[in-house]
């Protein structure tokens, strides 16, 4: 099995899909502690959660946003109860993902005839280079032309390394 075929093959995905379920059950879990013993949607529950989503690395932009979108749900939709307000974060959650997706989705898509630049940035050692002919051959499976350019020519073989992905990758 060639290089790439091991990169992109099916067990690959199935890691990721490991890693990123703990990681799910980890915010779940944090999250349902928050609900677990209350009786009533109100102020206190919603610091809690606010609490709990921050200390699960949500991000503060994002924890807001939840927030906001739950509080006016519960408004919106008179909700009393806590396992119901449960359910709507799950929801919200869910609807969060699949906006950032659609978002990317778009955002990726290749105008017909127009040229992409991808700059790739980052401390020495980090896989750069290696990421960059992964992505290479991937747009090359997806019919694309690429062309690489080096920018790194101060790293001894730098340039070399990179001619040797894009000689894996079949681009220029």
């Amino acid at each position: 099995m060639s290089f790439f075929k091991r990169i992109f093959s099916g067990k690959q995905k199935e890691s990721l899909d490991s890693g990123l379920e703990k990681s799910r059950s980890n915010v779940f879990q944090k999250l349902s502690k928050v609900f677990t013993g209350r009786r009533r949607v109100d102020e206190e529950l919603m610091d809690d959660l606010e609490e709990a989503l921050i200390t699960a690395d949500v991000g503060v932009d994002t924890t807001m946003k939840i927030l906001d979108r739950l509080r006016n749900r519960a408004r919106f939709e008179a909700y009393a109860e806590v396992q119901e307000l449960y359910t709507m974060l799950r929801e919200e959650i869910g609807g969060l993902f699949t906006e950032d997706a659609q978002g990317a989705a778009a955002a990726n898509e290749l105008a017909p005839g127009q040229p992409r630049v991808i700059m790739v940035v980052g401390v020495n050692g980090v896989g750069k280079t290696t990421s960059i002919g992964k992505l290479a051959w991937r747009y090359k499976q997806a019919g694309k032309r690429v062309l690489l350019g080096a920018a790194d020519t101060f790293r001894a073989a730098a340039i070399d390394q990179l001619k040797i992905w894009s000689e894996r990758a079949g681009v220029d």
